[in-house]
């Protein structure tokens, strides 16, 4: 068994890596060993391709706004490893993680020799691990759950939660989920639960085809983008992003995000519907003051994020086209004209091509950089896919960044995107800055 963190984190890295062997079967197993402990567990399940932690932010900080405690589990982390289980955005502690994981690891022996199911993977007990810290250690009032992995097999999709919500469908994880949007589509779709109301911001008509379908199967009321709900945008200023949210006769006017980018609005918007579903219906009362104090002080690390001043340092974790395209809409609105150099490093598995064209139209110049992780691209794959006419490379990203921040003049811009686990890095690397220089 485990006493210290280091024991409990090398035992839960070691574990096949999420992906592998996708399926529900191994987590019902266990939970069932432990008396069914999500059984107890108020959720909220939200899947899509782009916007999931986003619109998890979202819902968090306006419940907590209402006093509630809200608990929330996410994927993948940015800062510590500890931050993927929270609650009221304090991540689980190293004393409460090791005392679930001496829960949970004799359950990941059994199950192995006990069915014909092998081992668990490392994201199915990050899950169990959650499962155990909201049902039988730290309840809350509330629990917005993550999914990992497209949605019908990922191993959240064992919790009944009181309501869902599928952000977007798009080209990514094409390997495990599909070359289709359909395809996609079925798979986020999986998440939709006999009786349970789903609300999508899912704009692909394939996409919205598949959505309906499986709502009309399982009898589940859906809340759709532009039909049961929308949203206006009233600009952009200092403060952050402006908009109206409608849902039939419930009007919200002048909301104001910090979170910025017109993405950042349908986020908001489906969680705004799930949170006027869960009034309605599942008995969570809200007033509009938290609705706006939450909205309003929602910040999720590595999405569009100032990490410095002098230069101004903006991360963000674009990591498929559909986020590359938003990534680059934000840019032009609102850093339209500044000199912007890029640091860029992504996952080889990825359309890296297709994002290096897309992201190199809006910058002035690009490193291409490397980083330690077992799917990261080359340095120079990434410079062979571009075509900008101002492009050099350095392995070491470290050296490439401090090289950028030092040449950049004022007035100008440092963006480094790709991979959330370069963004993760990166982030570690520039924290202590931050707090220094804002």
């Amino acid at each position: 068994m485990f006493e210290t963190i280091d024991e409990t984190l090398n035992w839960i890295h070691g574990l096949i890596p999420h992906g592998i062997k996708p399926g529900t079967k191994r987590m019902e197993w266990m939970l069932a060993e432990l008396g069914n402990p999500e059984q107890k567990i108020r959720a909220v399940h939200v899947g899509g391709t782009n916007g999931k932690g986003s619109t998890v932010c979202y819902l968090w900080h306006i419940y907590q706004a209402s006093g509630m405690t809200v608990g929330t589990f996410i994927s993948p982390y940015i800062t510590s490893f500890n931050e993927r289980i929270m609650v009221n955005g304090k991540p689980i502690s190293d004393q409460d993680l090791i005392k679930a994981a001496n829960l949970v690891y004799p359950l990941t022996l059994a199950v192995d020799r006990e069915t014909n199911l092998g081992l668990p993977t490392e994201f199915e007990v990050v899950t169990m691990l959650s499962f155990v810290y909201f049902g039988m250690i730290h309840p809350c009032d509330l629990v917005i759950y993550e999914v990992g992995l497209g949605g019908r097999l990922d191993s959240t999709n064992v919790i009944q939660p009181l309501v869902s919500v599928i952000t977007n469908v798009a080209m990514d994880h094409m390997k495990q989920l599909g070359t289709t949007i359909k395809q996609i589509a079925f798979e986020k779709a999986g998440i939709i639960k006999q009786g349970t109301a789903i609300v999508t911001t899912a704009e692909h008509p394939d996409a919205q085809a598949v959505i309906r379908d499986k709502a009309r199967e399982k009898n589940a009321e859906l809340y759709l983008l532009n039909t049961a709900f929308s949203y206006d945008s009233l600009g952009h200023d200092e403060d952050g992003e402006h908009f109206n949210f409608t849902a039939g006769m419930f009007h919200l006017h002048d909301l104001v995000l910090h979170m910025r980018g017109e993405h950042q609005l349908k986020n908001a918007s489906a969680a705004l519907m799930a949170v006027r579903y869960l009034a309605e219906c599942r008995g969570l009362p809200i007033t509009e003051a938290a609705i706006r104090e939450g909205l309003l002080k929602a910040a999720w690390p590595g999405r569009f994020e100032r990490m410095k001043n002098d230069p101004l340092v903006i991360i963000d974790g674009a990591h498929n086209v559909q986020g590359t395209e938003a990534l680059v809409c934000t840019l032009n609105s609102y850093y339209e004209g500044r000199t912007i150099h890029l640091l860029y490093a992504a996952l080889k598995d990825k359309q890296y091509e297709q994002m290096i064209h897309l992201i190199e139209s809006a910058v002035h110049d690009v490193t291409f950089t490397s980083f330690n992780y077992p799917r990261a691209a080359s340095s120079d794959l990434l410079f062979d896919a571009s075509q900008h006419h101002i492009k050099k490379k350095d392995p070491d990203w470290m050296h490439a960044l401090n090289d950028l921040i030092a040449r950049t003049e004022p007035g100008e811009m440092v963006l480094v995107c790709g991979s959330l686990y370069f963004i993760s890095a990166v982030r570690h690397a520039l924290g202590d800055e931050k707090s220094k220089d804002m």
